[in-house]
């Protein structure tokens, strides 16, 4: 599990980031995480799993590729997801004044990376 503890410390090393972790896209179970203080892990990755397994049978029955990012915003930050293989995602909870696209770029090379 290095590729996905390298992938935890390059998300969480850009600002505003408050934790990151991977995920089961199917079910939402944590693979591995890195959260700061007061970050609710497990709910983030059962949004995300669920969102991210929805929108990748949503594609797949119209006749699309799946997302490979996903954002959530809401009023005090947003949920990051990225597409990894064998069924996991790469999840960050950012805060408003996160830089979500080095965010973006930094998920995206990294999700490539996890196995």
């Amino acid at each position: 599990m290095t590729d996905a503890r390298t992938a935890l410390d390059r998300v969480t090393r850009v600002a505003g980031v408050r934790g990151a972790l991977v995920a089961s896209a199917g079910d939402g179970l944590v693979i591995a995480e890195q959260l700061m203080d007061g970050v609710d892990g497990r709910a983030a990755a059962a949004l995300a799993g669920s969102l991210v397994g929805r929108l990748v049978r949503t594609a797949d029955g119209a006749g699309r590729r799946p997302p490979t990012f996903v954002q959530l915003r809401a009023e005090r930050g947003s949920i990051l997801a990225a597409l990894c293989r064998q069924d996991l995602v790469l999840i960050a909870v950012v805060g408003p004044d996160a830089n979500v696209g080095l965010a973006r770029l930094e998920m995206l090379d990294a999700a490539s990376r996890v196995a």
